[in-house]
């Protein structure tokens, strides 16, 4: 091993998936690409790390909701372009061909391209670092979405898609929540 520029470290650990998150302020629905998410439990609590750069934050505040919506990799230059353009620039459901439906408990709407999607209310927000923890109540899942890969920011500009998939389920179980699996 050779030492390595601090700066790069969280290249190693940033690669959860990259996630399009929806909001709605009462007058207009936006959706922003996040890549800095972390799953805190089962139930599920959903931590976002974001700040005031990004439009649907403040949206996020005052309504206490959103929606997470998980893309495949088939729409890698559609989230790639969600997440450098702001909200108030275009309708970015229409610029980027979104498919959008109501969802059933929260007024941000569901991307119907993503393969799932989690309608989510703010349980808390930790200001100091920007950490919004949000809590799953209701998911939406599209089985029939032929692209499964889920894909992840590597921080420096380039990104990786899930590969190799290993079923140890039987060598897991007792730690697997009874119906989690997917698909």
């Amino acid at each position: 091993m050779r030492q390595g520029d601090i700066r790069r470290a969280f290249t190693y650990l940033e690669s959860g998936a990259v996630l399009l998150v929806t909001t709605n302020d009462g007058q207009w629905d936006n959706v922003m690409t996040i890549s800095w998410q972390m799953v805190m439990d089962f139930t599920p609590h959903i931590v976002i790390s974001t700040g005031s750069w990004n439009e649907s934050f403040e949206t996020i505040l005052k309504t206490k909701e959103c929606c997470i919506c998980i893309p495949t990799f088939d729409m890698i230059d559609k989230v790639v372009g969600i997440g450098v353009v702001h909200g108030s620039e275009c309708d970015k459901f229409e610029r980027f061909e979104l498919g959008k439906a109501k969802a059933s408990k929260v007024k941000a709407p569901l991307i119907t391209d993503c393969l799932a999607a989690i309608e989510c209310r703010l349980e808390d927000y930790i200001e100091h670092h920007g950490l919004l923890i949000l809590k799953g109540i209701q998911l939406w899942e599209k089985p029939e979405k032929t692209e499964r890969r889920v894909f992840h920011a590597n921080g420096d500009g380039t990104f990786f898609a899930d590969g190799e998939f290993r079923n140890l389920r039987e060598e897991m179980r007792q730690w697997v929540p009874e119906g989690s699996e997917r698909f």
